[in-house]
């Protein structure tokens, strides 16, 4: 045992810790400015070299963004997206080594509606915003989270399946599009478009507070939130023109956000949710080009190069650990990463590896895709699998033992018929016995709507109070989809199979 007046002859050894003392790992010369890992020390000319062709080399492997395309940067102010924007102005002018070829846009969505913040707060941070954007170049709009009340059914019916083009189609694009002289052509030449704020009213606020305030718990705030601000996004891109949303996801950001789906039941969602590009919106994908930085490497980068972000408060903020399921997620992946350096990166390339089984399904159809997250549901399967267990096991502690002894028994009310028509004037033409009216929309209950959504997104509603808060477009679209299904039942003796059809 250790005795406090032992004497220690040997020294202990101590492991020298990278500093800026050392030469930088790749030009062998110059001292090191920064260290982004372990015996990866860099020099302030070396690191800003690495750090753009990370992102030229992201874009140029993956090709999915084609020459001649008009892609939306969504830029929510903070040092990621900041840096994304960053990058992509360097790579569009005219002393680019590597010139990007695409024409970019900006879009920033105002969410001080959704925290409460006041009028003043929001000028403020939408004209340092604007500051930004016109520096740039690009054209930009600023849009506020209210006008996601005011979108088409359009934003959540399921999309055609985008064809797969083979290799060869990316480099007859690049071809043509140097052939045609457009390569000659300077991007920041384009006339500047610019969206300021428009004048909301304070009853789309009032709205849209009580959307968010009816989700019982921060988990269900946040993950509502997210799915909201991506339907205003996929609405913008398709209006202006834009077949590419980029966004500015980083490393530890989707680590993060890989722990907590599979905490939220989103596991078969991954591949979409964390991948490269996401192809859920069939004519929009989104693509994130930032997903090889760790937020330490881009925090690094705009020190460094008086790169401008924007502070904007967000629902979790100054909020404990514990609030909410994604600020435990972060909070334990910070910590463990200070602690084990390569704690972000072993999840990054774990997820990395996920893909999706895609089932051969008709778009037309609808039925088969989430109604909030525009995923594939994942709740079509067998009968004797874990999900059905769950749901069992939570319809058996929810529901009550009936008092029968006694003629006192409570017996249940009685209920409207499901198939009654809602006009008074004569019937609707739907047949007897079916699901719902087939002329007026009728607002679908929360068991109703679950039947339409993911599991991760029947967790969300059932934290809900009430689900008559969501907007119109998602309610419209669930009337449409439960009337489609109780016509295609009431007909389905008459339709013909997929093997029917091919005999």
């Amino acid at each position: 045992m250790c005795q406090v007046e032992e004497e220690y002859h040997e020294q202990l050894e101590r492991v020298d810790a990278p500093g800026v003392s050392k030469k930088c790992a790749k030009c062998k010369e110059e001292l090191a400015a920064v260290v982004i890992r372990a015996g990866d020390a860099y020099c302030r000319s070396c690191f800003r070299d690495s750090f753009i062709h990370k992102f030229r080399a992201m874009l140029g492997k993956t090709r999915v963004i084609f020459p001649g395309e008009k892609v939306l940067l969504a830029v929510s102010g903070g040092p990621s997206s900041c840096s994304m924007l960053s990058q992509v102005q360097e790579g569009v002018s005219q002393n680019a080594h590597k010139k990007l070829r695409f024409s970019p846009g900006i879009v920033y969505i105002d969410e001080g509606g959704a925290h409460g913040q006041s009028k003043e707060m929001k000028l403020k941070t939408t004209s340092e915003l604007c500051e930004m954007f016109r520096s740039t170049g690009f054209p930009f709009y600023i849009l506020p989270l209210e006008q996601v009340l005011d979108l088409p059914g359009s934003v959540v019916v399921a999309p055609s399946s985008p064809l797969d083009q083979p290799r060869s189609a990316y480099k007859a694009a690049v071809d043509l599009f140097l052939q045609s002289g457009s390569g000659r052509t300077d991007v920041m030449a384009q006339e500047q478009e610019g969206v300021s704020l428009p004048a909301i009213q304070e009853s789309q606020t009032h709205l849209l507070q009580q959307l968010i305030g009816s989700a019982k718990t921060l988990t269900a705030k946040q993950d509502l939130l997210n799915t909201l601000r991506q339907h205003l996004l996929v609405h913008t891109a398709r209006t202006r023109g834009y077949s590419k949303l980029m966004l500015g996801d980083n490393c530890t950001r989707l680590a993060v956000k890989l722990l907590t789906s599979i905490t939220l039941g989103r596991g078969a969602q991954l591949a979409q949710d964390t991948g490269f590009s996401d192809c859920r919106y069939g004519d929009v994908v989104a693509v994130r080009p930032m997903r090889e930085y760790s937020a330490k490497e881009i925090a690094y980068y705009n020190h460094m190069f008086k790169v401008p972000s924007v502070v904007i408060p967000s629902l979790d903020t100054k909020t404990p650990d514990k609030a909410s399921i994604q600020r435990l997620t972060e909070s334990f992946v910070t910590k463990l990463q200070a602690d084990f350096p390569s704690t972000v990166s072993t999840i990054y390339r774990t997820g990395e590896k996920l893909q999706t089984t895609c089932r051969s399904s008709s778009a037309a159809e609808g039925t088969d895709r989430c109604l909030l997250c525009m995923c594939n549901l994942d709740t079509v399967v067998e009968e004797a699998s874990a999900l059905q267990a769950t749901l069992i096991s939570e319809q058996l502690s929810q529901s009550k033992v009936p008092h029968t002894s006694g003629q006192n028994s409570v017996k249940p009310e009685p209920t409207a018929a499901v198939g009654q028509c809602c006009s008074s004037e004569g019937p609707c033409g739907g047949p007897e016995g079916a699901v719902g009216c087939y002329s007026s929309p009728k607002q679908p209950e929360a068991a109703e709507l679950r039947s339409l959504l993911c599991y991760s997104c029947q967790r969300t509603i059932r934290d809900m109070s009430s689900v008559h808060h969501l907007p119109h477009y998602v309610l419209s679209e669930a009337h449409r989809r439960q009337t489609w299904s109780a016509m295609r039942e009431q007909i389905s003796e008459f339709l013909l199979d997929d093997a029917d059809e091919n005999d």
